[in-house]
């Protein structure tokens, strides 16, 4: 499929994602959304899609966007196909700081900045030591980012250890992906907006460092300030999606290899063909999230990690072949 025809498609089957997002539901199904859509609707079930449904589904499919976007920045950054947007411990920084709100008792807007303000620190604490007293490289900045996320895993368990058994429950559930709090999806959207506007002008310049850091540089890319705003693009993406719905796998490490099977791999047509897939993808994961066993609803990383494992082994089992 040429690469017009593959974002063309997945565009498509993202509205169609949306709209079954928006028809599911016991309250109000598909025979209410084409009421509203045709002006017949009643004024309860257009409040229940139009004020409870929408915005959720629009944050889902921002959130799976930036981290599918992020997880093609941070394999092109790290030359390295399994790298992920979880993989330099900004999710850490965010779950420290998300779950250390919620055992002070907070609610509101101060889960999701202290989850910002864990995910910035984590971002510059690892810079800054991959940095050191000189230039940092690719192995340098992954490894660093490992330990880091060690790290942070151990303050999460500690903090879990703790923890009321009142609270508890709630950690639990934001630590494995809750979307059920996303009122607002304006400052995921804004976010991607300002990541793909951010990376599409450097698309060129990330097909080129594909090829290789001295390849780059011959060809004339300044190799270091791309890194540089990569990362910081990539951390941008990660930090928000975490913020605003916990931490979510496998979505940043699925969708670019998949979109590369499928001919891809051209940063000018991936990274906006990741958007639209990560977003799909994350969309319909939090449809079956909240459908499944309705009324009670599942973390929507479960989801995601039940289609992404057995997706992820099939795409290592066709590399193989």
């Amino acid at each position: 499929m040429k690469p017009a025809q593959l974002l063309a498609t997945l565009a498509l089957l993202a509205v169609a994602s949306l709209l079954l997002a928006l028809g599911s539901g016991g309250s109000a199904g598909f025979g209410e959304l084409f009421d509203l859509m045709t002006g017949d609707g009643t004024p309860l079930h257009d409040r229940i899609i139009l004020e409870l449904r929408l915005p959720r589904v629009l944050g889902a499919f921002s959130i799976g966007a930036m981290l599918a976007v992020a997880g093609a920045l941070l394999q092109v950054l790290l030359g390295n196909p399994l790298a992920d947007p979880y993989v330099l411990g900004v999710s850490g920084g965010a779950a420290t700081g998300a779950l250390l709100a919620l055992l002070l008792g907070l609610a509101g807007i101060g889960i999701p900045a202290a989850a910002l303000t864990g995910a910035l620190f984590s971002t510059l604490l690892v810079f800054g030591l991959a940095r050191g007293r000189g230039a940092w490289s690719p192995v340098r900045l992954l490894l660093t980012g490992v330990v880091i996320a060690a790290g942070w895993g151990a303050v999460i368990g500690l903090l879990l250890a703790v923890a009321p058994q009142a609270n508890l429950k709630g950690m639990l559930f934001w630590l494995m992906g809750d979307l059920s709090q996303l009122d607002h999806p304006g400052p995921g959207l804004g976010v991607l907006t300002i990541g793909l506007l951010l990376a599409m002008p450097m698309a060129r310049s990330l097909n080129v460092l594909a090829r290789g850091e001295l390849t780059a540089g011959a060809l004339g890319v300044a190799v270091a300030p791309l890194r540089g705003f990569i990362y910081f693009t990539a951390a941008l993406l990660t930090a928000t999606a975490v913020t605003l719905g916990g931490s979510i796998g496998f979505v940043g490490l699925v969708v670019p290899h998949l979109l590369r099977l499928t001919g891809g791999g051209d940063h000018r047509f991936l990274l906006p063909g990741s958007a639209l897939l990560g977003g799909m993808l994350l969309v319909i994961a939090d449809t079956l999230a909240r459908t499944l066993i309705a009324p009670q609803q599942l973390p929507v990383g479960i989801l995601t990690a039940l289609i992404g494992v057995p997706l992820f082994l099939w795409l290592l089992h066709r590399g193989a072949r």
